[in-house]
């Protein structure tokens, strides 16, 4: 079978062009319903030629996608005319090249480089494929409202991404009043209600027409936008995205009510991760310390716990012995209070991608480091160790 496939829907068109395509060994298909049933069937596919009659918004939800699911696929696409602001939108949905439809020469040129490519990626990307775990599932839990479950949430999700190393799903399990959405600025057009229709037989192409992209290494499946939604969104539901999801996804970032839902215990139970977020005030102390006595209850490993002393510098009267005291567990990470995080909220961007230096981001990516499995002390130590020896030279 083909290495390279071309997308045409103008029958006329294909009648024109369609031999030339033949002649370099391309399969023919003539929807995009056709090519993500072709994708599956033949894996080692390298090449997606798109025609210039496709439409434009179809060609980036779909290159968007394959770049995180089938990231050796090269998508090229041919336009009538080459507008500079279309241009702009392919390359960063990761179509790799747009080519006008009177360049011949053009297009197989671009489509040469396009396979070169995915060929150099392929050992990497094999290797790379083998020694990834399984996909992990970090849910972010707090009983209480208030504590800065979001906003951490948001900040680990992009940390865990590593500028696009990675493929992350964030998941709003806030069914009913979730505030992913307002935080990334995303439009709400797309959502886990979308999904609803779709339990018990939901598959890959479906999880993608209900997820939104946010930027490259990151996808968010949204709480509905209307909370009636949302009584209609199932546990089994719940769990039929998870488990679609782990293959996919290298981390699955789960943000939850400040309560014990069906769905929210769904994800719990096939967390990997469990991070209870506290606040060193009194009443957050009570809940986190019932949420502990009821990750205890229900036999989740304690080695899978990590707990966020979010606001961990605030000076109300309150150390941090005295919350690690009152909870029954150390903290994994604390997390300092700043005004530039509500600030970063209100704006609609992650505090963890504008400032990354900034010491809320570094506790959120040593938080990272820990859901990865990364010694962050070890590649601090490393890190010394290299600058010394080049101090030394």
């Amino acid at each position: 079978m083909s290495l390279y496939v071309y997308l045409e829907p103008d029958r006329d068109r294909l009648a024109q062009v369609g031999p030339q395509f033949q002649a370099i060994g391309c399969a023919i298909v003539h929807s995009m319903a056709e090519l993500e049933a072709h994708l599956p069937r033949y894996p080692e596919t390298l090449l997606v030629i798109v025609g210039a009659t496709v439409d434009l918004s179809e060609v980036l939800m779909f290159t968007a996608y394959q770049r995180l699911q089938r990231p050796l696929i090269g998508v090229v696409l041919v336009r009538r005319e080459l507008r500079p602001d279309d241009v702009l939108s392919c390359l960063r949905a990761g179509v790799r090249e747009v080519v006008e439809e009177s360049d011949w020469d053009g297009l197989r040129n671009a489509s040469s480089r396009s396979v070169d490519l995915s060929k150099a990626l392929s050992t990497t990307l094999r290797s790379s494929t083998e020694q990834s775990p399984y996909g992990r599932v970090v849910t972010v839990f707090a009983g209480k409202g208030g504590c800065g479950r979001t906003v951490v949430a948001v900040n680990l999700a992009a940390a865990l991404a590593a500028g696009g190393s990675r493929r992350i799903l964030l998941i709003d399990l806030d069914l009913q009043f979730g505030d992913v959405a307002i935080m990334l600025k995303l439009p709400p057009d797309r959502s886990i209600a979308g999904a609803i229709a779709m339990a018990g037989r939901l598959d890959e192409p479906g999880l993608r027409s209900v997820v939104t992209s946010y930027r490259p290494g990151i996808d968010v499946l949204l709480a509905p936008s209307s909370p009636a939604q949302a009584e209609h969104v199932r546990r089994e539901l719940i769990v039929e995205l998870l488990d679609l999801a782990r293959p996919i996804y290298d981390f699955i970032v789960v943000d939850t009510p400040a309560l014990v839902t069906d769905q929210v215990l769904a994800a719990l139970d096939i967390s990997d991760w469990l991070l209870p977020i506290v606040t060193p005030d009194l009443p957050t102390l009570k809940t986190v310390r019932l949420t502990v006595e009821m990750f205890d209850m229900l036999d989740y490993p304690r080695d899978r716990r990590l707990l966020v002393f979010n606001r961990a510098d605030s000076e109300v009267g309150l150390t941090v012995a005295d919350v690690e005291e009152a909870i029954g567990m150390p903290s994994a990470v604390r997390v300092p209070s700043s005004r530039e995080v509500p600030v970063s909220v209100n704006r609609g961007e992650p505090l963890y991608l504008t400032s990354p230096a900034h010491p809320f981001s570094q506790a959120v990516s040593r938080l990272a480091d820990r859901c990865a499995g990364i010694d962050t002390a070890q590649t601090h130590k490393r890190r010394l160790f290299a600058r010394a020896g080049r101090a030394a030279r």
